[in-house]
């Protein structure tokens, strides 16, 4: 990895470039979005960015949400220089691809690295909904498509955290074709005996609900995500009906089937390590 990539990591594990903003006085507070009621900034923090009130979990970066499931010391990034450019001459989009990269630290909107869970080692990735909403560029695919292959390769259980706002359209069909070469790489992953655990976190959408994030083995879900292929609004307007309340959300969908379970954030790493030991899946010991 080079410097620059190296420094921009370490920059983005400290607390500022997490959250976007510097540490908080102690007496700082911030309304939460759920319930309304003031949380001070430190508490807020100190419960992993979940309302210590009502329970709403707030998205968070990349890399944080790496550095709350994986063993201290054991992060090693992936495909780091992988980037989108402007494949299609979209007016505009590169100057928007710098600004959120200043704006976040990262070069894209997936963190995909290798580390271990209580000593068992995983390949992991996790989106970013502060990077273009975690959507799915030529860029995102391939590095999600890399890390599957390298879970295979070392015969790695694969952990994936999706936050998206679906397929990135200034990239048109090159974004939509990261649906089947993710599901494809999957399927491959799967028909070799490959465990893969899907978390679901606030939002997971279009594209990547079709793609990727819904073949998990296991899946999982923050509590109160959103997650679904359109919005309801649209939902709504084409078939001419109200939705159900809390349609989309994780707590329906685990009614109807599609989630395993619903796990806060602060039992997750608990979860993923019990979940890692049922499976027998600690990976090849002469893997990287």
């Amino acid at each position: 990895m080079s410097s620059v990539f190296a420094q921009r990591r370490q920059k983005l594990l400290s607390l500022k470039a997490l959250r976007g903003s510097s540490p908080a006085p102690a007496h700082t507070e911030e309304a939460c979005p759920a319930c309304g009621k003031a949380v001070p900034r430190r508490e807020l923090v100190g419960h992993r960015y979940v309302c210590p009130l009502c329970g709403h979990h707030y998205p968070v970066g990349a890399y944080y949400r790496l550095s709350l499931i994986l063993d201290k010391g054991t992060f090693r990034e992936l495909d780091a220089p992988l980037a989108s450019n402007n494949p299609l001459d979209f007016p505009g989009y590169e100057a928007k691809l710098d600004g959120a990269r200043r704006r976040t630290g990262m070069n894209e909107a997936v963190v995909t690295a290798a580390g271990r869970i209580g000593g068992q080692r995983v390949a992991v990735g996790a989106l970013d909904s502060r990077f273009f909403m975690g959507s799915m560029s030529a860029a995102v695919g391939e590095k999600v498509t890399r890390l599957v292959e390298y879970a295979d390769k070392y015969k790695l259980p694969l952990i994936l955290f999706s936050a998206s706002g679906g397929a990135r359209m200034q990239e048109g069909i090159l974004s939509l074709m990261q649906m089947a070469k993710t599901s494809a790489a999957l399927e491959r992953f799967s028909q070799k005996g490959g465990l893969y655990i899907s978390v679901l976190t606030h939002p997971t959408t279009g594209g990547v609900t079709a793609s990727f994030a819904s073949l998990g083995d296991i899946m999982l879900a923050e509590p109160g995500a959103l997650i679904g292929f359109a919005g309801p609004r649209v939902i709504e307007q084409t078939i001419g009906e109200k939705l159900p309340e809390g349609f989309q959300s994780a707590e329906y969908l685990l009614e109807h089937g599609f989630l395993d379970a619903i796990v806060p954030r602060d039992a997750l790493r608990a979860t993923l390590l019990h979940l890692l030991k049922l499976h027998g899946k600690g990976g090849d010991a002469h893997g990287k």
